[in-house]
Protein backbone atom coordinates (compact mmCIF):
# COMPACT_ATOMS: atom_id res chain seq x y z
CA UNK A 1 0.00 0.00 0.00
CA UNK A 2 1.37 3.48 -0.94
CA UNK A 3 1.22 5.89 2.14
CA UNK A 4 -0.74 8.29 0.12
CA UNK A 5 -3.25 5.89 -0.78
CA UNK A 6 -3.21 4.91 3.12
CA UNK A 7 -3.74 8.36 4.19
CA UNK A 8 -6.72 8.36 2.18
CA UNK A 9 -8.09 5.28 3.54
CA UNK A 10 -7.37 5.84 6.78
CA UNK A 11 -9.83 9.05 6.37
CA UNK A 12 -12.60 6.79 5.50
CA UNK A 13 -12.18 4.66 8.90
CA UNK A 14 -10.10 1.58 7.48
CA UNK A 15 -8.53 0.10 9.38
CA UNK A 16 -6.00 -1.25 7.57
CA UNK A 17 -4.88 1.73 6.81
CA UNK A 18 -4.30 2.81 10.33
CA UNK A 19 -2.08 -0.46 10.60
CA UNK A 20 0.09 0.35 7.56
CA UNK A 21 1.05 4.15 9.02
CA UNK A 22 1.54 3.00 12.53
CA UNK A 23 3.95 0.39 11.03
CA UNK A 24 5.52 2.75 8.72
CA UNK A 25 5.93 5.49 11.38
CA UNK A 26 6.39 4.08 14.43
CA UNK A 27 9.72 3.64 14.56
CA UNK A 28 10.63 7.56 13.53
CA UNK A 29 7.96 8.88 15.59
CA UNK A 30 9.11 6.71 18.97
CA UNK A 31 12.91 7.02 17.93
CA UNK A 32 12.35 11.20 17.72
CA UNK A 33 10.78 11.01 21.31
CA UNK A 34 13.61 8.45 22.96
CA UNK A 35 15.97 11.01 21.31
CA UNK A 36 13.97 13.81 22.80
CA UNK A 37 13.05 12.37 26.61
CA UNK A 38 16.05 10.14 27.29
CA UNK A 39 13.05 7.43 28.76
CA UNK A 40 11.98 4.48 26.88
CA UNK A 41 8.43 4.95 28.44
CA UNK A 42 8.13 8.21 28.28
CA UNK A 43 9.17 7.81 24.43
CA UNK A 44 6.73 5.22 24.20
CA UNK A 45 3.89 6.84 25.49
CA UNK A 46 4.54 10.12 23.77
CA UNK A 47 4.32 8.24 20.89
CA UNK A 48 1.05 6.34 21.80
CA UNK A 49 -0.69 9.17 22.19
CA UNK A 50 0.91 11.26 18.74
CA UNK A 51 -0.80 8.50 16.68
CA UNK A 52 -3.97 8.44 19.29
CA UNK A 53 -4.32 12.34 18.32
CA UNK A 54 -3.03 11.80 14.69
CA UNK A 55 -5.67 8.73 14.29
CA UNK A 56 -8.25 11.04 15.94
CA UNK A 57 -7.33 13.91 13.55
CA UNK A 58 -6.43 12.31 10.26
CA UNK A 59 -9.38 14.56 7.95
CA UNK A 60 -7.57 17.50 9.07
CA UNK A 61 -4.24 16.39 7.49
CA UNK A 62 -2.85 18.48 5.16
CA UNK A 63 -1.44 16.20 2.01
CA UNK A 64 0.67 19.13 0.43
CA UNK A 65 3.25 18.29 3.87
CA UNK A 66 4.72 15.04 4.57
CA UNK A 67 3.04 12.97 7.04
CA UNK A 68 6.18 11.44 8.79
CA UNK A 69 6.57 15.42 9.57
CA UNK A 70 3.26 16.06 10.19
CA UNK A 71 3.16 12.77 13.10
CA UNK A 72 6.37 14.08 14.72
CA UNK A 73 4.88 17.53 15.00
CA UNK A 74 2.11 16.05 16.60
CA UNK A 75 4.71 14.24 18.98
CA UNK A 76 6.59 17.24 19.78
CA UNK A 77 3.76 19.00 20.89
CA UNK A 78 2.46 16.45 23.17
CA UNK A 79 5.98 16.47 24.82
CA UNK A 80 5.89 19.98 24.95
CA UNK A 81 2.07 19.97 27.01
CA UNK A 82 3.90 17.10 28.88
CA UNK A 83 6.52 19.37 30.10
CA UNK A 84 4.21 22.28 30.69
CA UNK A 85 2.26 20.36 32.59
CA UNK A 86 4.80 19.08 35.00
CA UNK A 87 6.29 22.29 35.66
CA UNK A 88 3.06 23.84 36.81
CA UNK A 89 2.09 20.46 38.91
CA UNK A 90 -1.35 20.94 38.10
CA UNK A 91 -3.61 18.48 39.98
CA UNK A 92 -5.88 18.75 37.23
CA UNK A 93 -6.38 15.45 36.05
CA UNK A 94 -9.66 15.34 34.39
CA UNK A 95 -9.42 12.92 30.93
CA UNK A 96 -11.33 13.96 27.36
CA UNK A 97 -14.59 14.36 27.30
CA UNK A 98 -15.98 10.15 25.84
CA UNK A 99 -17.63 11.92 23.20
CA UNK A 100 -14.63 13.21 21.52
CA UNK A 101 -12.68 10.35 20.56
CA UNK A 102 -12.16 9.14 17.04
CA UNK A 103 -14.08 6.03 16.06
CA UNK A 104 -12.37 3.23 14.51
CA UNK A 105 -14.18 -0.13 14.60
CA UNK A 106 -13.07 -3.10 12.55
CA UNK A 107 -14.14 -6.49 14.29
CA UNK A 108 -12.42 -8.80 11.03
CA UNK A 109 -9.54 -10.47 12.89
CA UNK A 110 -6.33 -8.73 12.12
CA UNK A 111 -3.25 -11.57 11.14
CA UNK A 112 -1.50 -10.50 14.63
CA UNK A 113 -5.17 -12.11 15.94
CA UNK A 114 -5.18 -14.61 14.10
CA UNK A 115 -1.30 -16.05 15.11
CA UNK A 116 -2.06 -15.22 18.63
CA UNK A 117 -5.64 -17.20 18.57
CA UNK A 118 -3.91 -20.19 17.21
CA UNK A 119 -1.61 -20.60 20.38
CA UNK A 120 -2.08 -22.89 23.16
CA UNK A 121 -3.14 -20.72 26.27
CA UNK A 122 0.24 -21.94 28.46
CA UNK A 123 2.29 -21.08 25.96
CA UNK A 124 0.06 -17.34 24.70
CA UNK A 125 0.33 -16.94 28.82
CA UNK A 126 4.22 -17.04 28.66
CA UNK A 127 4.32 -15.09 25.96
CA UNK A 128 2.44 -12.20 26.90
CA UNK A 129 4.57 -12.35 30.29
CA UNK A 130 7.79 -11.04 27.47
CA UNK A 131 5.39 -8.25 27.01
CA UNK A 132 5.99 -4.82 29.40
CA UNK A 133 3.80 -5.04 32.43
CA UNK A 134 1.17 -2.13 30.62
CA UNK A 135 0.96 -4.24 27.65
CA UNK A 136 0.01 -6.86 29.30
CA UNK A 137 -2.62 -5.65 31.32
CA UNK A 138 -4.32 -3.84 27.89
CA UNK A 139 -4.47 -7.51 26.66
CA UNK A 140 -5.50 -9.09 29.77
CA UNK A 141 -7.97 -6.34 29.58
CA UNK A 142 -9.49 -6.71 26.30
CA UNK A 143 -9.02 -9.97 25.35
CA UNK A 144 -8.96 -12.66 29.00
CA UNK A 145 -11.75 -10.12 30.85
CA UNK A 146 -13.54 -9.15 27.66
CA UNK A 147 -14.01 -5.73 27.95
CA UNK A 148 -14.93 -3.01 25.77
CA UNK A 149 -12.72 -0.25 24.72
CA UNK A 150 -14.43 2.35 26.53
CA UNK A 151 -14.74 0.10 29.81
CA UNK A 152 -10.70 -0.35 29.15
CA UNK A 153 -10.35 3.20 28.71
CA UNK A 154 -12.43 4.10 32.20
CA UNK A 155 -10.38 1.29 34.27
CA UNK A 156 -6.92 2.91 33.06
CA UNK A 157 -7.97 6.22 32.84
CA UNK A 158 -6.78 6.88 29.93
CA UNK A 159 -8.42 8.10 26.77
CA UNK A 160 -9.94 5.75 24.71
CA UNK A 161 -7.60 6.85 21.58
CA UNK A 162 -4.74 5.74 23.61
CA UNK A 163 -6.22 2.59 25.01
CA UNK A 164 -6.99 1.96 21.06
CA UNK A 165 -3.25 2.69 19.91
CA UNK A 166 -1.78 0.69 23.09
CA UNK A 167 -3.51 -2.97 21.96
CA UNK A 168 -2.85 -2.42 18.38
CA UNK A 169 1.15 -1.68 19.31
CA UNK A 170 0.86 -5.01 22.21
CA UNK A 171 -1.20 -7.11 19.75
CA UNK A 172 1.88 -6.54 17.18
CA UNK A 173 4.77 -7.01 19.82
CA UNK A 174 2.94 -9.80 20.76
CA UNK A 175 2.74 -11.35 18.03
CA UNK A 176 6.27 -10.98 17.35
CA UNK A 177 7.44 -12.69 20.34
CA UNK A 178 5.22 -15.42 18.92
CA UNK A 179 6.52 -15.55 15.26
CA UNK A 180 10.43 -15.71 16.83
CA UNK A 181 9.39 -18.46 19.54
CA UNK A 182 7.39 -20.49 16.89
CA UNK A 183 10.86 -20.03 14.39
CA UNK A 184 12.63 -21.82 17.52
CA UNK A 185 10.52 -24.97 17.74
CA UNK A 186 12.44 -28.22 16.24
Amino acid sequence: MEIKHAIHKAKQNDQIAFNFLLDNYWNAVYAFQLKRTQNENDAEDITIQAFSKAFDKINTYDETYNFKTWLITISKNIHIDLVRKQQKTIKNTSKDNDENYFQIIDDSPTPEDKIITEQNLAKLLKDIKKLKPHYQKVINLRYFQELSYKEISVELKEPINNVKVKLLRAKKLLAEIITKSDAYKP
